[in-house]
């Protein structure tokens, strides 16, 4: 889808037009292009401004009336050896079980197989030719192929052009919500990481304070325990030591 939309947003407005109608119509002959994806990149670029939505609903829905028209001649002409040569040469959208479905499908809705079938990928590209190769009479063909390709070139493509634009507006409103939720983000975040840095300011000095009073305190007590284990259990304030040097004069004559 991307290739298809830079693609497309490289051609001037009438160009967009003329190829969503052949893409859609050659896709609604029974080739397997990518009509649905061009259509909504169609729709896309009309909700962004660069192409019409009603050109691009019309074209979408011209192409779709015409290719099925075509389809259907070509499968009432080739019938369902057709079918089966176009099932050998694309087995991934025309096998015989993409086959046996669409008829079980024209079998149970009978000619509004058409209608609903535009909104139903295989269906899209097997209606026209499948119809035919029926004998689906064509007047009662026309008119579900006509209903079906203007109810979904019209209304796929306002859906989405409705949509893009809903779109684009509340991405507008939700970038100035964005811009002020990340400013009120910031604000917060600021005022929290100086309030946490003032009060580690405020607790570093009371901090500093009670770990050098309990460095004297501890220095205090381990003075005091070395000069109680100096002087001894017995002789409190060096009683022994004065002793001692009192014998020697007592022996002397």
């Amino acid at each position: 889808m991307h290739e298809i939309q830079v693609w497309l947003e490289a051609q001037p407005p009438e160009l967009i037009y003329f190829f969503v109608s052949l893409i859609i119509g050659l896709e609604s002959m029974g080739i397997p292009l990518p009509g649905e994806i061009t259509l909504v990149t169609a729709s896309l670029m009309a909700a962004s401004g660069l192409a019409n939505p009603l050109a691009v609903a019309s074209a979408a829905s011209f192409g779709a009336i015409v290719g099925d028209s075509l389809g259907y001649a070509i499968g009432r002409r080739g019938g369902r050896a057709l079918l089966r040569r176009l099932g050998r040469r694309f087995p991934r959208h025309f096998g015989p079980a993409h086959i046996a479905d669409a008829e079980a499908l024209f079998a149970r809705w009978g000619v509004w197989a058409v209608f609903f079938g535009r909104f139903v990928a295989l269906l899209r590209i097997l209606a026209g030719p499948l119809a035919g190769a029926l004998r689906v009479p064509y007047h009662r063909f026309l008119v579900a192929n006509a209903s079906g390709g203007l109810v979904w070139g019209f209304g796929t493509t306002f859906t989405l052009y409705l949509a893009g634009q809903a779109a684009e507006r509340w991405l507008r409103g939700f970038g100035w919500i964005a811009l002020a939720i990340a400013v009120l983000f910031g604000c917060a975040t600021t005022y929290l990481l100086r309030r946490r840095s003032r009060r580690a300011a405020t607790a570093d000095p009371a901090a500093a304070e009670t770990a050098e009073t309990a460095e004297t305190t501890k220095t205090a007590e381990t003075a005091k325990t070395t000069a109680g284990r100096d002087a001894g259990p017995d002789d409190p304030g060096g009683k022994n030591d004065h002793q001692q040097q009192r014998e020697p004069s007592e022996c002397s004559p």
